[in-house]
Parts: C-alpha cells; sequence; structure tokens
C-alpha cells in the first residue's frame, strides 16, 4: 500500500489566507521532484484559534507550517525553539516539526536576500540600504541586511513609533548602523544610497496602479531598486525606477526563494526554482 499523504502534510496558517499563493509554487515544486505524497493546505484560522492550530501540527504529524498575517509575531508564544535571526526580526513565517518540537524560521529576508545575490548580483557587505515601510517583510529585510553586512540601514516609514522602534532594533541586534526617517510626501532618497527597498504593500494587486508618494527623480542609476511585490511582478514603482536608469529587482524572486528555504527546511531536499517560478507566473498572468 502507497504512502498515505496524511504522512506528509505542511501548509499555511493565515486570516485571511485564500489569495496566498505559496500553495501554487509548493505543489509545483513537489510536482517536479516527484513527492506526489506531499500536499500542501491553505488553512483559515482566526487569530483567537492559533493556539489550537499550533498543537494540530504536532497531533497530525505535520512536517511543518507557514504563518501570514496576522500570526507571523503571535505564534512565538508556541514554539519550543527558534532561529537567531527570527529572535532578531522578532517574528517567525516558517516552522519546522522536529519530531513533536517546533523550530521557528524567518525566511522572508532570507529569501530576499538570495534574489539580491542571485538574480540582481548584489552582495550587500558594506552596502548603505534604504528600506521604506517597517512591517512584517520591512522587518525581515532591514535584520538579514544588517546580519549580513550592510553597514548603514534607514528604515522609512509614515508611523514613527514603528521606525523608530525597527531603527534601534537593528541597532541593538547588530552591527549596522541605523536610523530614522519620515515618509511623508515627496520623500528623496538620499544620494548615497545602494540599495533601495519597497517594503511596503502599494500596488499590491488588485491595487496595481499605486506606487509610494516619493521624489522620483531622486533615484539614481548608481541605486539597485527593488520591491517586496510579487504579484504583479513589474510595479509602477519599477517602472518609474527603471525611467531613471536604476536596475531593479521585482519580488517574485524574494517569493520563491523564501519558498525554497521553507521547502528545504520541511523536506531536506532542494526545490525547483524554475518550476516554482512559472508556477507563479501562470497563477498570476504574466508571461513565462
Amino acid at each position: 500500500m502507497g504512502k498515505s499523504y496524511l504522512d506528509n502534510l505542511v501548509g499555511v496558517f493565515g486570516h485571511p489566507v485564500a489569495e496566498n499563493p505559496t500553495v501554487v509554487m509548493i505543489e509545483a515544486a513537489f510536482h517536479a521532484a516527484g513527492m506526489e505524497n506531499w500536499r500542501y493546505l491553505t488553512i483559515e484560522i482566526p487569530p483567537e484559534h492559533l493556539a489550537e492550530a499550533m498543537k494540530a501540527v504536532t497531533t497530525l504529524n505535520m512536517k511543518g507550517i507557514n504563518l501570514t498575517m496576522p500570526h507571523k509575531v503571535e505564534v512565538l508564544r508556541h514554539l519550543d525553539e527558534i532561529s537567531e535571526a527570527a529572535d532578531k526580526i522578532g517574528a517567525v513565517n516558517t516552522v519546522v516539526n522536529r519530531s513533536g518540537k517546533l523550530f521557528g524560521e524567518n525566511t522572508d529576508g532570507k529569501g530576499f536576500l538570495e534574489s539580491l545575490r542571485k538574480d540582481g548580483g548584489i552582495d550587500p557587505k558594506n552596502k548603505r540600504a534604504v528600506v521604506l515601510g517597517a512591517g512584517g517583510a520591512g522587518r525581515a529585510i532591514c535584520i538579514e541586511l544588517a546580519l549580513a553586512g550592510c553597514r548603514h540601514i534607514t528604515v522609512v516609514n509614515r508611523s514613527a513609533n514603528r521606525g523608530e522602534e525597527l531603527a534601534r532594533r537593528i541597532e541593538e541586534k547588530t552591527s549596522a548602523r541605523a536610523d530614522f526617517m519620515a515618509l511623508t510626501p515627496g520623500f528623496a532618497v538620499p544620494e548615497n544610497t545602494d540599495i533601495f527597498v519597497q517594503a511596503t504593500s502599494i500596488g499590491l494587486y488588485p491595487d496595481t496602479g499605486a506606487k509610494p508618494d516619493i521624489e522620483y527623480d531622486s533615484i539614481l542609476p548608481s541605486m539597485t531598486v527593488c520591491d517586496v511585490i510579487p504579484n504583479p511582478p513589474h510595479t509602477e514603482f519599477l517602472t518609474e525606477a527603471e525611467r531613471r536608469g536604476a536596475p531593479t529587482l521585482d519580488g517574485m524572486g524574494m517569493l520563491v526563494y523564501q519558498g525554497t528555504i521553507g521547502f528545504r527546511l520541511w523536506t531536506g531536499k532542494e526545490a525547483s526554482v524554475d518550476a516554482m517560478k512559472s508556477a507563479l507566473q501562470r497563477e498570476f498572468g504574466v508571461a513565462d
């Protein structure tokens, strides 16, 4: 008799979670690897039921789970161990079931770094970065940039409290220097910036015409400009940056690479980047 699918379950907990695209790329990776007895489930979990849901991960002997909004911080209370990076970030998006003990990791920033290096050809060591947004993606990216040797990070955010807290956290938890700048209409990117990251949800489908209200003429060809938005892969923000001659990096790579890290943690195998990216492109209706 073949192995039960229930022996190899992973998935994502979120609220809301119906539009989460992770299932598309992870299932494609399972198929490409011939792992037909693995399944990735998309599961709606209201915040008040997170504790029970995390217990179910071990009860059902799931291999692990992804966490998306609003569970990335609250899940810390339900884990046995977390990685050093997840501790510094203060959030977890990937959990691995290790013989009944739940281990938490944050793959968002790591996925961004892998895309920056592999797709953008950029080593963040000794670079100066400006990160727009201090939410979950922004926090993970800032900490991972700092751990990778980025020498200075400027956090730009509408909320001063959140932005200043993140800048302090970077300096307390890493060796990088950090400061905060308020995101006001017409914000100008400092001219000595090497890496400029748009880490907010502005421009995410279906609001594809939106873009941050900044001074786009402050973007220089010497800057690598990145967006975390995977859908659409090419945002208005990136289009404006390209008009100023800057090389750009879209959010598809970050999404795929953070998925490959989770895949490896759960299965011990390498995922097919091409299969995952092609599946997402079909899902988002863009050319392969």
